[in-house]
């Protein structure tokens, strides 16, 4: 109710939105801060201040660490994947990290417990799932929370034909139409900063950017498809490598012939003995032999060190990082052009608007 106590208040569905823009759209004019995207809490504006604070070089090491490690690879991989991220390691009696910009190394072991070097070995194998933590994803620098014209991003104009098929509401249809008119002025200011004047540039700067962000896409998949063999084939090396001699001994004990004396005595061949006492290994050592020659490895293609496809792998993944740095801002260029273009087409739309207008001239003949 109203001071007066003589109107009843009126709290419509989206009343809560509403007041937000209109309170975000003020703030911003004025310059003064905005909360951009915010989510649900039953914290203060305090706590949502502090969490947006900048990293400690700790948390920046955890970051790094988790953005870097996976299952599955070997701890070397990773130890590599670090390096090529431009972290600095010190390999010793203690495993330590120094984060560019950082003045001095970091010992794993005083980040956490999940940071361990036994905690991160047993991630690269997969026996420990990686920490939950509410900052992972946070920027080594905070964003700028006072709204600019080249931070905005279009909002989809609001369908006022549909809405009011539902429920007629003057007041909504007034709000709706102020709304669509700003919305569309921004949207505006928003192509021009990109150098967009006519429709067909808009359509061309989409398509263009539409394939530059394909072609990353299909590139990051082929890297991560090699980077998979590459982790395969490392491991059958290794396998190999460690099992080798027990199937080389197996093979030429399976070469001896027993005697007569030895057969008629039931007397068991040796090879038979041998393989009941290493059957893991020579199982083992036979399926990284089938995998070898699987893919092409024998006389004609000589299988690789460890060393080079370790060096191959690190390359691999700076070239991946490189992708995946502004590969997310693309994206959401894309979606932003895309959201113009169906601001534009709904706001040229002679049909739609005659609708509008048809619908205010029946609704003031019922007013009569």
């Amino acid at each position: 109710m109203n001071m007066d106590c003589d109107k009843k208040f009126r709290n419509p569905i989206r009343s809560m939105k509403i007041v937000r823009q209109i309170s975000d759209y003020l703030c911003a004019e004025r310059g003064l801060s905005i909360v951009e995207n915010p989510k649900p809490s039953r914290g203060s504006y305090r706590d949502w201040q502090d969490k947006n604070e900048p990293q400690s070089n700790r948390d920046k090491l955890q970051n790094m660490i988790d953005n870097n490690i996976s299952a599955g690879m070997v701890f070397e991989q990773f130890i590599a994947a670090m390096s090529a991220a431009g972290c600095e390691v010190k390999r010793g009696k203690y495993l330590s990290f120094k984060i560019p910009g950082a003045e001095r190394f970091i010992r794993v072991k005083f980040i956490g417990d999940d940071y361990t070097e036994q905690a991160l070995r047993e991630r690269c194998v997969g026996k420990r799932p990686a920490p939950k933590r509410d900052n992972v994803e946070a920027q080594a620098e905070p964003k700028t929370a006072a709204y600019t014209a080249s931070q905005y991003r279009p909002k989809l104009l609001i369908d006022i034909e549909a809405k009011l098929q539902k429920a007629h509401s003057p007041g909504f249809e007034h709000y709706a139409r102020i709304y669509n008119l700003k919305e569309m002025a921004r949207t505006l200011i928003f192509l021009k900063e990109r150098g967009i004047g006519t429709y067909d540039e808009l359509n061309k700067k989409i398509r263009t950017m539409d394939s530059e962000h394909d072609g990353k896409t299909m590139r990051i998949k082929e890297i991560e498809t090699r980077q998979k063999e590459i982790s395969e084939l490392q491991q059958n090396i290794g396998t190999y490598n460690k099992t080798k001699d027990t199937y080389n001994e197996y093979r030429r004990l399976k070469k001896y012939q027993q005697t007569k004396w030895e057969k008629f005595r039931n007397v068991r061949h040796p090879a038979d003995v041998y393989y009941d006492a290493n059957d893991a290994d020579i199982i083992h050592c036979q399926a990284a032999k089938k995998y070898f020659d699987e893919h092409g490895y024998g006389k004609d293609k000589k299988i690789p060190t460890i060393q080079s496809l370790k060096e191959e792998y690190a390359i691999l993944e700076k070239e991946k990082r490189g992708l995946y740095n502004g590969y997310s801002k693309q994206r959401d260029d894309v979606n932003a052009l895309k959201l113009a273009r169906q601001n534009v087409d709904m706001f040229l739309d002679d049909s739609y608007e005659k609708k509008l207008l048809e619908r205010s001239k029946s609704h003031g003949r019922d007013a009569r």
